[in-house]
């Protein structure tokens, strides 16, 4: 089989992702056609996994284009909300009813990153690892982009202040505070997992003579996690993190680290720690009194 023919194979499932990312079928097929072209020129003997290559660069293309994006008017959007001609009757039939115009409309707000994050995650199972490289995102930040888009397009909920997660964070930052081990267990899921970035683990090095908690791009299990935390977070304030109950810790006025926190049936399953300053600054973090 040569090389159009396997691409070939691979349309329908491009344009899905492409048509997902973009919500208009003219500029889906831009950007197949453009990862066609890339295809064509690139070293295909070296590809292991084609399918996977070509998701990773449609994906690649459509984040161009979303950063290029000029704002459409209202009307233009509601003549792309359906696809017209990406792959005959049947598919433009499974795009529509898979994703609504309303849902194209909430997609539409978010930002570029956050709207491939979730598109690639929660509609096509893409692992946060594989959506990383294709931002340039750590894993954790790119879980977290997700986490934020997500909350958008299911709509508003509580706030911070009202959410039984804060009391849970409030609770966690007190035994860690005070180093009660058992406390900490307590509000920890048994499988839960910590995940820091490059910087967060980098910074923890630097300053393990501190006696700061060493990260490292995951951690598993909640005896390892209470023990990590067990009287280290002094310095560690609730906040707020892109409207849902975290910490952070402040210096110079600006948030340094960002502690993200998954909380379900009561306990906390998992534990995000950003340090990147530019991640950082694409985040909402403001101090919960």
């Amino acid at each position: 089989m040569n090389l159009a023919q396997k691409f070939e194979e691979s349309r329908k499932h491009l344009l899905s992702v492409a048509y997902r990312l973009l919500g208009s079928s003219a500029e889906a097929e831009d950007a197949v056609q453009e990862t066609w072209m890339r295809l064509s020129k690139s070293e295909t003997a070296e590809i292991e996994n084609l399918s996977g290559w070509l998701t990773t660069v449609v994906a690649r293309v459509c984040l161009d284009m979303l950063r290029a994006r000029k704002t459409r008017t209202e009307h233009a959007l509601r003549e792309e909300a359906e696809p017209t001609d990406i792959a005959g009757p049947e598919r433009e039939l499974q795009l529509a009813q898979s994703l609504g115009p309303a849902l194209l409309v909430i997609l539409d707000t978010l930002a570029p990153a956050e709207r491939v994050a979730f598109v690639l995650h929660d509609l096509f199972d893409l692992n946060f690892d594989e959506i990383a490289s294709i931002l340039g995102r750590s894993p954790v930040a790119t879980r977290q982009l997700a986490s934020r888009a997500r909350r958008r397009v299911q709509g508003p909920k509580t706030t911070p202040s009202e959410t039984p997660q804060r009391e849970i964070v409030t609770a966690f930052l007190k035994a860690s505070r005070e180093g009660n081990f058992t406390a900490l267990l307590q509000l920890l899921d048994p499988n839960i997992v910590l995940r820091a970035d490059d910087v967060a683990i980098k910074v923890s090095a630097a300053n393990k003579e501190k006696g700061a908690p060493q990260f490292a791009s995951e951690i598993h299990g909640a005896d390892a996690i209470a023990n990590l935390f067990k009287g280290k977070a002094a310095a560690a304030q609730l906040a707020s993190v892109d409207g849902v109950a975290g910490a952070t810790w402040i210096f110079g006025g600006e948030p340094k680290v960002a502690f993200t926190f998954t909380v379900a049936d009561g306990k906390i399953t998992d534990i995000g720690v950003i340090m990147s300053p530019y991640d950082l600054k694409e985040m909402n973090v403001q101090l919960l009194s």
